[in-house]
């Protein structure tokens, strides 16, 4: 470099003093010829001197770059060959024409010339030009590919990849995130209305086994079990254990089962699991949302928080009937606060409202009026499955204010002070006027079906109880502690009995004491069991359709399909009537109706004994309800498309629940 320099500041003054020289003959030749014929051949000599000089020097620079770009090729070709990430050159083919050492040892099998590239991953080399490449799995091992992304101009067939190795990355990040701890707060269902009764040696027995099940659940993982109270229980978990109970389906909710008080009830168990948090106090916090769900559902299964939601295992045991009389009485005094504080009370249920939904209304908003509150009704009357007893009260009444109004009429005269109550249902896509919901700012939530994902969060009250056989149930229950306000008069209180008596079909299905207890008090303030009989009587014609929709079903599985193949307006209340009709049947566990709906939407009508849960069924497909009642909307579909998506969601109910239903 330093001859380049000092050849380059030579030829520099050699040309210099050429020029000056030539200068110099110029200006003699202009002055005196004689002196400029004698100095030339001087002049000529030297020229000829200083351009060899100059030939000799530009040969030497130019063998000096030739040689230097001979050793940059060569220490470039060194320098890929030797790096320390796997090198290959494909060509437009995905053949590989060149690979450097590293490549060799990884990929010992491919490296030859004019082997194809999926040899190695069927992933095309465009693919790898993403910013962050592509993961790619060869034997054992893990790479991440990447690929220079060609210049605008650069009309090269061949490709450079590089495939950098990262196996152990991988396994870190893998063992990190088995690793994970996993909070789970375990919860024995009803513990106390469970061992009520029995002898303190049954009950020590039956905690004993409780406690042993636990701990050996446990002693299978490396995590830690701690008992908070007599029904109560945390445990710490790695994720890699987590992952081998859901494969499992949860096998301790059905272990759990196999251990009886008094040789009639078995044990159940909720189970909350909170994973994705980023401290333990997070995932506590979450997994006490998972076991409030669990709860929320009916109990008897676990739930897992996920980013999408919600996932649930188990969940076949019907649910133990609680007593809750003081959390009932706490609810009833809050809510009469809030309506003290209200100028107005909106009362509805959800769209084409059943007896349960209209009754638990109508029943709440004439005991607020009886506590002489400007409360109503909100139903839309001509998409009610209740015109009955809607149109009982304005003859009933026979004042200038109706105790149901549209909902229109309730949107228009919304204050910020009204107070909007919600039976009957928790899902917000199904409530009777959602614009009435978004305008309310107070709201209270009054529902027995077993709780969604998708739910009213932002409730003043949310008054869930899944084991109440229906809303009406819970509204009677809430009644007894308004006072004399809370006594209705007898065709008032037959509202509420229609709603019981719809939901429990006439006091057969979903029937426990309080249940009962309910019917008293209304029976003691005059409900007529023969006029609410009254209204589930139909005419000549929806009887023929019934019987039509029984004549078509299907058996599958254990299960009757009755698919619809006709419209009708009144479809909404003969399918579930046909879906109920065929659980006579012997040897079926359940019933399905599907019919085209004026939405041009395909709904589905679930019943079941209890043998089957059908609320699992209908929320594979997007739906919900309970054990024993449910159902779905289904868009875009035909009858015979929602035929088969049932089928494929009663065989993946069957695939995973046969073990329980074998016990």
């Amino acid at each position: 470099m330093k001859n380049f320099y000092r050849d380059g500041g030579l030829v520099i003054s050699v040309a210099a003093m050429v020029a000056v020289t030539a200068l110099l003959e110029l200006y003699v030749y202009t002055h005196d010829t004689r002196i400029f014929w004698i100095s030339l051949p001087f002049v000529v000599l030297i020229t000829g001197f200083v351009i060899g000089k100059l030939i000799q020097v530009t040969r030497r620079t130019v063998q000096y770059h030739a040689r230097i770009n001979d050793e940059l090729e060569h220490k470039q070709r060194m320098s890929i060959y030797s790096f320390p990430i796997a090198a290959v050159v494909t060509d437009s083919l995905d053949r590989i024409v060149w690979c450097n050492s590293l490549f060799e040892e990884e990929f010992p099998e491919v490296c030859e010339y004019g082997t194809s590239l999926s040899e190695v991953t069927e992933i095309k080399p465009k693919a790898f030009f993403e910013r962050d490449g592509k993961v790619i799995k060869y034997n054992d091992k893990v790479f991440r590919v990447y690929a220079r992304v060609p210049d605008k101009d650069d009309e090269s067939e061949l490709t450079l990849l590089f495939f950098r190795n990262i196996t152990e990355f991988t396994a870190i990040r893998n063992e990190k995130k088995l690793s994970q701890p996993v909070v789970m707060l375990i919860m024995v269902d009803g513990y106390e209305e469970l061992i009520s009764g029995c002898p303190e040696s049954e009950k020590a027995h039956v905690s004993v086994q409780i406690d042993k099940l636990l701990e050996d659940f446990i002693a299978g993982t490396t995590g830690i079990l701690r008992k908070n109270a007599s029904d109560r229980f945390i445990a710490v978990i790695e994720e890699r254990h987590l992952a081998k109970m859901i494969e499992g389906k949860m096998e301790i909710l059905d272990k759990a089962r196999e251990i009886f008080v008094s040789d009639r009830f078995n044990v159940t168990l909720s189970i909350g699991i909170g994973r994705t948090g980023k401290t333990l106090s997070e995932s506590e916090k979450i997994a006490q949302q998972a076991l409030e769900m669990a709860l929320g559902r009916g109990g008897d299964q676990a739930a897992i928080k996920t980013e999408s939601g919600f996932e649930f295992y188990g969940g076949v045991s019907k649910g133990i009937e609680r007593q809750a009389k003081v959390r009932t009485r706490i609810i009833a005094h809050s809510l009469l606060e809030l309506a003290d504080g209200s100028d107005k009370i909106y009362i509805m249920g959800h769209k084409f409202s059943d007896l349960d939904s209209v009754g638990s209304c109508i029943g709440l908003t004439c005991a607020l009026r009886n506590l002489g509150k400007d409360a109503h009704t909100v139903c839309d009357r001509e998409t009610s499955l209740a015109k009955e007893l809607i149109d009982l009260f304005p003859s009933a009444e026979q004042t200038g204010d109706p105790v149901v109004i549209p909902p229109q009429t309730a949107v228009e005269n919304i204050t910020d002070d009204t107070l909007l109550i919600i039976t009957d249902t928790h899902n917000p896509k199904i409530i009777e006027s959602a614009e009435l919901y978004e305008k309310a700012k107070k709201t209270v939530v009054i529902d027995h079906h077993r709780r969604m994902v998708n739910c009213i969060e932002n409730a003043a009250i949310f008054h869930h109880d899944p084991y109440a056989s229906s809303a009406s149930e819970m509204v009677t229950e809430l009644l007894q502690y308004f006072g004399e306000a809370g006594r209705l008069k007898a065709y008032q209180a037959e509202c509420l009995m229609a709603g019981i008596m719809l939901d429990t079909k006439s006091f057969v299905m979903r029937t426990g004491v309080r249940t009962f207890e309910a019917a008293a008090v209304l029976r003691k303030m005059g409900a007529d069991t023969v006029a609410v009989k009254k209204l589930f009587s139909g005419s000549i014609d929806s009887y023929k359709r019934k019987t039509q929709i029984v004549a078509n079903a299907e058996i599958y599985r254990q299960c009757a399909i009755a698919p619809c193949d006709f419209y009708a307006d009144d479809l909404r209340i003969v399918a579930p009537q046909a879906a109920d009709e065929l659980l006579t049947i012997s040897s079926v566990e359940a019933s399905f109706v599907l019919y085209r709906t004026m939405n041009d939407e395909v709904s589905i009508s679930a019943r079941s004994m209890g043998g089957m849960n059908v609320q699992l069924v209908m929320e594979a497909l997007g739906g919900g309800g309970h054990q024993t009642m449910a159902g779905v909307q289904l868009k875009n579909c035909s009858v015979d498309q929602a035929k088969q998506a049932l089928y494929q969601a009663i065989d993946s109910y069957r695939a995973n629940n046969s073990k329980n239903e074998n016990q």
